[in-house]
């Protein structure tokens, strides 16, 4: 049965647009809608301490969590069509783990060596860690890119990223080892994700890269379509696999690798969205796939921040621990569905 996929794209939008305005409006704080439009558009007198934490917390965590839900999704839709696996994810290929090896490398031998942990420096430990997972994801991400070009089967790049991301991760456990214990504490946070992390320049930063990145992934559409028919099918209407591969994994290594730096390893949204967006439009075609991953991935992503904050309550909790709770049974209900149509035929 055809889906009508305006009418759900609109839904999507739609859904974006109601969860980012109860991001704005719940939390520890309960803020009015009207105050809140107010404060949007700079009009009337509210309070100091609402403006604050509409532009300086509300807006900054919505606009995070949209674009690096949107991002993880799109990257995750790349990963599984390219592999032709339904568990690969935007970790997948270790480029997560290279970013928390990167963390690592700063976060927790900066007590020993620097002799300042580095959850003290502030703003510029921030800083520093956004730049060392960018520098850990990318470095993995060049020797999966080289390695790619070394070796033809897909399964075999999928089982030699499983295994460097098992390397970083036993780097990771010998530094934890000779880490002090507020460094470990440190990382350990980092490594539950958030999307409260990113503020002021930082999160422009990311907003404007993420707006840059994004559609440039929709150019690969094409290629993503072409990939389904198998390797002999698109050879033969004229893709370069090697190529078309090397582009795929860069550009959803990019992609995984800005997320993790700005926002910390957040799992489960790559692997379920592409999922869901094929149990609600029934079809492979990546025309409608990639902009219903895009908006999935992004309200999704702003619906587990919003759960993550507790409306009503002081604190937060981990966006990791969000993202699985809701990811897990997605991606199981999905997948059940799917049998249960089959046996049913």
């Amino acid at each position: 049965m055809k889906r009508p996929v305006a009418l759900l794209m609109i839904l999507l939008v739609v859904f974006i647009g109601v969860m980012f305005l109860l991001n704005l409006l719940l939390g520890s704080v309960a803020i009015p809608l009207r105050s809140v439009w107010s404060i949007l558009w700079g009009g009337g007198d509210e309070s100091v301490v609402w403006q604050n934490i509409i532009w300086k917390s509300r807006v900054p965590q919505a606009l995070t969590a949209l674009v690096a839900g949107a991002g993880l999704a799109v990257s995750g839709l790349q990963m599984q069509t390219v592999f032709r696996n339904p568990l690969a994810g935007p970790s997948v290929l270790g480029i997560s783990s290279g970013a928390s090896m990167g963390v690592a490398f700063v976060v927790l031998l900066s007590g020993n060596v620097g002799g300042v942990a580095l959850s003290k420096l502030g703003y510029m430990g921030e800083i520093a860690l956004s730049v060392a997972a960018v520098a850990g994801a990318l470095s993995i991400m060049a020797l999966i890119v080289f390695v790619s070009q070394k070796v033809k089967g897909n399964v075999t790049l999928l089982i030699i990223g499983v295994m460097i991301g098992y390397v970083a991760n036993a780097v990771i456990g010998v530094l934890k080892y000779f880490s002090v214990e507020e460094d470990i504490r440190a990382y350990v946070i980092w490594g539950l994700g958030s999307f409260s992390r990113v503020s002021g320049n930082q999160m422009v930063l990311f907003v404007c890269i993420m707006a840059v990145l994004l559609p440039l992934s929709f150019l690969l559409i094409k290629t993503l379509n072409l990939m389904l028919l198998g390797d002999g099918y698109a050879r033969n209407l004229g893709l370069n696999i090697k190529r078309a591969r090397l582009w795929v994994i860069t550009c959803s290594g990019v992609l995984v690798a800005i997320v993790t730096a700005y926002c910390g390893p957040v799992i489960f949204l790559g692997l379920a969205v592409p999922h869901l967006c094929r149990a609600i439009f029934h079809t492979s075609d990546h025309r409608i796939l990639m902009p219903a991953a895009l908006f999935t991935g992004a309200g999704l992503a702003l619906a587990c921040n919003l759960i993550a904050r507790m409306p009503g309550f002081e604190g937060a909790l981990p966006v990791n621990s969000v993202t699985a709770l809701i990811g897990a049974p997605v991606v199981a209900a999905v997948l059940f569905g799917k049998r249960k149509n089959e046996w049913s035929e």
